[in-house]
């Protein structure tokens, strides 16, 4: 099983299985902040998991407390995926994008628009959505990503 996690506050979480079912959910929050509890509730217990974390990073003309909130929440990401033992990698935005949005405009577009066509069935506005959620799309595509590594590792 791969789970793909795209840890921003507007991010999103990704389980995918070997034969390429998925599903996805809005990153959790209480208040402001990502929910650790709840996000480890989505990923006790599941078997022989590989995480793919995005890769981030403090971006030009970002506030400094925009930056601490954004690395904190990447903290907390990391820190339910040690906690509970789960192995993880992190990529880079350019590698998962690279490798799975190849021969497009690698936007979050693009990334919508890769999960729709390759996972029709996956709910990419759930609850009361009306747009569909780009941090579940680039979660997808991280699970992808983890996907096509694994079966390169196997080959």
């Amino acid at each position: 099983m791969i789970i793909g996690i795209d840890p921003g506050q507007k991010g999103g979480i990704a389980i995918m299985t070997e034969d390429r079912n998925a599903c996805g959910y809005v990153m959790p929050l209480a208040g402001k902040e990502i929910d650790g509890h709840e996000l480890a509730n989505y990923l006790r217990g599941l078997p022989d998991v590989l995480v793919i974390i995005e890769k981030v990073h403090s971006m030009p003309k970002q506030g400094v407390a925009s930056t601490f909130k954004f690395g904190m929440g990447f903290g907390i990401v990391i820190g339910v995926c040690e906690a509970l033992g789960l192995p993880y990698r992190l990529v880079t935005p350019q590698a998962w994008k690279k490798a799975v949005l190849s021969g497009t405009a690698k936007d979050k577009s693009a990334a919508i628009n890769f999960v729709r066509r390759a996972y029709p069935g996956l709910d990419l506005s759930p609850g009361r959505l009306r747009a569909p959620h780009d941090g579940i799309a680039d979660a997808v595509c991280l699970a992808e990503y983890g996907r096509q590594l694994m079966a390169k590792e196997t080959a």
